[in-house]
């Protein structure tokens, strides 16, 4: 029988099963994943359909005929609205247009005539994964849950490809351990009625970017309503991150609409040049039934804390280890005062704001009007002429240049220019990675390369959806994370729908040097008061970053007297530990440290676990 981890916890927040087809293979494999805790979702012959854990308040379900439906997350749709929908299912094809309409974030799975058909979100942030065990086809939102039932250790290559900084598309998808296969977020896993075959079905698109700016507006201020509105009807107390952005801003008061109570929750920065607490004061003035909390900015944990301790079951390394401890700070105190719920500006700044790799292809289809802009970006970001003018005359498709990557991880960092007007930063490696785990991962970007195809033929697009999944990579764990501490999180620009308004909006009205976030500004007229709108800037909360880097070296220096990744032979722990005792080295500004320290943690996770085994030192 297979133990869950402490973390997998069984409150709201963090709902996570596995799915079988009806047959006794299946029913046997199901009976072997089981544990006390979990529930049972069955088919009408009484064999498990979905075993695994949820919260009754995340999950509807109904039957009709041939046809069963399950939604599995947040999702304001009722039992006899599906039950109608199930009805009417007479292809799984046909749930393609439910899939597209429904605001939320949630798991679709469906039964139909024995086959099966199981989606998460587009955004990446609810995940399908899937394995043969027993000789049967097994689904599950968790790789960690497959990995444990194939007995599985962590692939060396994989663990050397998340070195990588950044990890870029498709690599990205790949799951940690060999023998399971990631279902990419824009497709449903469909499994045959004897659980022997699958297949991989594309069911989202993203909108084509045709939308001026005015008539867009209207829209994604709806969607953003309605992904707020499905966390906050049901009234009792949630929270709100007011850091004085536009985004959590936006937020707070759509929020503060609802029949919901609202705590507001400022967090100010160290750095007294940070004003994030001027505009989260502006802003909360024009909430008065809005109770306001303001942190103590000295008493919140530093970037890099609390690293030793971790000890979530996760499905990959997550960049966002370094932030665990603040995110999840503050969430017993909103507990104290009520909170069932903590809603997040994140994912704002990724599909408010775009990629300027757009005037890529604008400069050769606008000329006139992409000029005029490229110039304004180039005053505003300070790019060099040179190296601008190099990035908008390279043409090379999305496969030649990762082959080309894979063959530069030891050069500098990319300029930033060529970052935003290209598919992305190049990965690089450093100098504690070892020759053979660069070996490997220039094997792997090869491999990726002589069959990649990016998310988008436009660059921009392809960079604007590439940061959305970078993006609910991390927010995934994070919401884990948050569940186990008893405040389960939510982001509701990360949801489809709210994603969807905002890229089918003409880029050039996007993403302007003229303007901070235009989008969402005219989204929020009316809204939000006049005031916070005029803002047209962000805490970096650099100083947080960089004080954590000096005041926790001591435990970056321990991690590193026992590294796992040292044992296998992937990086330099001597390298590592003295770079430890030089915490004001200038590179580490850039945060290259991050991916490193992420699979480090990641494979001690795995370690104090008795689920997936870590492998082996050489």
């Amino acid at each position: 029988m297979t133990e869950l981890h402490e973390s997998a916890g069984a409150g709201p927040g963090d709902a996570h099963f596995t799915v079988f087809t009806d047959c006794e293979d299946a029913a046997a494999v199901a009976r072997s994943l089981s544990h006390p805790r979990a529930r049972t979702l069955k088919h009408p012959s009484g064999r498990p359909w979905l075993v695994g854990q949820w919260h009754d308040q995340e999950i509807t379900s109904a039957r009709a005929g041939h046809a069963a439906l399950a939604v599995i997350g947040t999702c304001p749709i009722d039992s006899a609205e599906l039950e109608r929908h199930a009805g009417r299912l007479r292809d799984l094809a046909g749930l393609d247009a439910l899939a597209r309409s429904l605001p939320g974030s949630f798991h679709l799975v469906a039964a139909l005539d024995g086959r099966l058909r199981i989606q998460g979100t587009a955004s990446g942030l609810r995940l399908v994964f899937h394995a043969p065990v027993g000789g049967v086809q097994v689904a599950a939102t968790s790789a960690e849950v497959l990995a444990a039932a194939l007995g599985a250790e962590p692939d060396e290559e994989q663990l050397a490809v998340r070195l990588l900084w950044p990890v870029p598309h498709p690599l990205a998808e790949t799951p940690m351990w060999r023998g399971i296969t990631a279902v990419s977020p824009h497709d449903a896993l469909v499994v045959s009625a004897d659980g022997r075959t699958v297949r991989h079905s594309r069911w989202w698109r993203p909108p084509e970017p045709v939308r001026t700016l005015a008539d867009g507006a209207p829209l994604v201020r709806e969607a953003l309503a309605e992904a707020v509105d499905a966390r906050t009807r049901q009234g009792g107390v949630v929270s709100c991150d007011l850091s004085g952005g536009l985004d959590s801003t936006s937020v707070c008061f759509l929020a503060a609409r609802s029949p919901a109570r609202v705590v507001a929750s400022t967090w100010p920065g160290r750095d007294p040049a940070d004003t994030d607490l001027y505009w989260a004061e502006q802003a909360a003035r024009s909430l008065p039934d809005v109770e306001h909390v303001v942190w103590d900015a000295d008493a919140s944990p530093l970037v890099y804390s609390g690293l030793l301790g971790i000890d979530d079951l996760l499905d990959e390394p997550t960049i966002g280890v370094m932030d665990r401890s603040r995110v999840l700070h503050h969430l017993p105190g909103l507990a104290e005062r009520g909170s069932r719920l903590h809603l997040t500006g994140i994912g704002g700044d990724h599909v408010a704001w775009c990629s300027e790799a757009y005037y890529h292809r604008l400069l050769r289809t606008r000329p006139l009007f992409a000029l005029g802009r490229l110039r304004g970006f180039r005053a505003l970001w300070q790019w060099p002429v040179a190296d601008m003018a190099r990035a908008l005359a390279d043409s090379r498709p999305y496969g030649k240049w990762l082959a080309d990557s894979s063959g530069r991880l030891r050069d500098p960092l990319a300029s930033t220019v060529r970052t935003s007007l290209g598919w992305g930063m190049p990965p690089r490696l450093f100098g504690w990675v070892t020759p053979d785990a660069e070996q490997m991962a220039r094997r792997a970007l090869r491999e990726a390369a002589a069959k990649a195809v990016p998310l988008h033929p436009d660059r921009g697009l392809h960079t604007d959806l590439e940061q959305i999944l970078a993006c609910t990579r991390i927010i995934r764990q994070w919401d884990r994370m948050a569940a186990r501490a008893g405040v389960p999180m939510a982001s509701p620009f990360l949801d489809d729908r709210v994603i969807e308004a905002c890229l089918a909006v003409r880029p050039g009205e996007r993403v302007t040097p003229w303007a901070y976030k235009p989008l969402l500004t005219a989204a929020m007229s009316g809204i939000v008061p006049d005031a916070c709108l005029r803002r047209t800037n962000k805490a970096a909360a650099s100083m947080d970053a960089s004080n954590g880097l000096r005041e926790h070296r001591a435990d970056l220096l321990r991690l590193w007297e026992d590294s796992r990744l040292e044992q296998l032979g992937l990086v330099d722990g001597a390298a590592l530990r003295r770079l430890a005792q030089r915490p004001a080295t200038p590179e580490l500004r850039d945060a290259i440290l991050y991916s490193t320290i992420a699979a480090e943690v990641w494979l001690r996770g795995l370690s104090r676990s008795p689920g997936p085994r870590a492998p082996a030192a050489r």
